[in-house]
């Protein structure tokens, strides 16, 4: 299955939006699609780009945010995908899931109002979530979608050094790690939480150049080629140009703009314009901040008729350097718990 089908089914189950690092894991977990890089998201995120790009409001899908992709309303599912009631003539539609919060937002608020500080079935919180209309999804297996965006969760924020606002509890059950207390879990976070602000203090007080550098440096970990720093131009222009190559297939020209600013100045909407403007034949654009975007600038880079822009902000930037290694190295501990169900057995026996 190619992915851009593999896509539409991932984001139909959902139901809501998904970031391309989401629907990449979703899709190779269902099977659905497998990739031989070390950055499949990538190649996600290149191909809805791009098929937003060349199709324009025939495009299944919409960009939402940075990276992040949901399917349009009119959308048509492409020959060898599933029909889904959603998309399917003479259905009605189902409610917008802005009527309700996000799987994993809903497997909190279940958690924490009918947890009682013990573990739940995915089953049991996604039956919960519905009944009480905290979730709004047409999916056909909302209780998969549940746990399958559970477990992404939990394995982006530890692979980022952050504590999993999830714990897994075996065979399918799943609690809050806030109900662990203050235990080597939660000193883990508290020290991972001082590296990343920590991080981000050096990245601040980097030289202009040194700081393209070590952002031509992650391009290249993620699977950009042919990355280099051009002239410095007191941060002013495109400061790294590269090419991003998806599966030796698809190549596309980027063009980045770096800006080191302190937390409180947001990038506005006219920078956004600017590297379009200074974008050559072929090039879409990227641009990396340690501080973050206005909301004027995010729904300028998602103009549908216009060349995209990708937009990564402070937060991302520390995230994408720890999960590849660049300025910090992982010395984490493997923890064990006891598997309740085994403990069971064995009195039993």
């Amino acid at each position: 299955m190619d992915v851009k089908t593999a896509a539409i089914q991932v984001l139909q189950q959902a139901g809501t939006e998904l970031h391309a690092k989401d629907i990449a894991e979703q899709i190779m977990a269902a099977g659905l699609w497998q990739s031989g890089g070390k950055t499949p998201d990538a190649t996600v995120s290149a191909r809805l780009y791009s098929d937003i790009k060349n199709n324009g409001d025939k495009s299944p899908f919409v960009k939402v945010g940075p990276q992040t992709f949901a399917l349009r309303d009119s959308a048509e599912i492409p020959s060898g995908a599933e029909p889904v009631p959603a998309f399917v003539e003479d259905t009605p539609k189902p409610p917008s899931v802005n009527a309700g919060f996000s799987f994993t937002d809903c497997a909190q608020k279940v958690l924490e109002t009918f947890g009682g500080k013990k573990p739940m079935h995915y089953k049991e919180i996604t039956e919960k979530a519905l009944q009480k209309g905290w979730l709004v999804t047409g999916g056909k297996t909302p209780e998969a979608t549940m746990y399958a965006q559970v477990i992404t969760e939990i394995k982006r924020q530890q692979k980022c050094g952050e504590r999993p606002r999830f714990v897994q509890h075996g065979r399918g059950n799943v609690g809050l790690s806030q109900w662990m207390g203050r235990g080597l879990a939660f000193q883990i976070e508290q020290h991972n939480h001082q590296v990343r602000k920590v991080l981000r203090e050096r990245l601040l007080a980097m030289k202009p150049g040194e700081f393209e550098e070590l952002i031509s440096q992650l391009l290249a970990e993620m699977g950009f080629e042919m990355v280099e720093v051009t002239k410095l131009s007191g941060d002013g222009g495109i400061d790294v140009r590269g090419t991003l190559v998806v599966g030796d297939v698809v190549r596309i020209k980027m063009a980045v703009q770096v800006k080191k600013w302190k937390l409180k100045n947001n990038i506005q909407a006219p920078v956004v314009q600017q590297v379009r403007g200074s974008l050559g034949a072929h090039e879409q654009g990227l641009i990396i901040t340690t501080s973050d975007f206005s909301a004027g600038a995010i729904k300028e880079a998602a103009q549908s008729d216009k060349t995209p822009i990708a937009l990564m902000n402070g937060e991302q930037l520390v995230m994408l350097l720890m999960e590849h290694g660049i300025g910090v190295h992982r010395s984490t501990p493997d923890l064990f718990e006891i598997d309740e169900e085994c403990a069971v057995r064995a009195e039993t026996e």
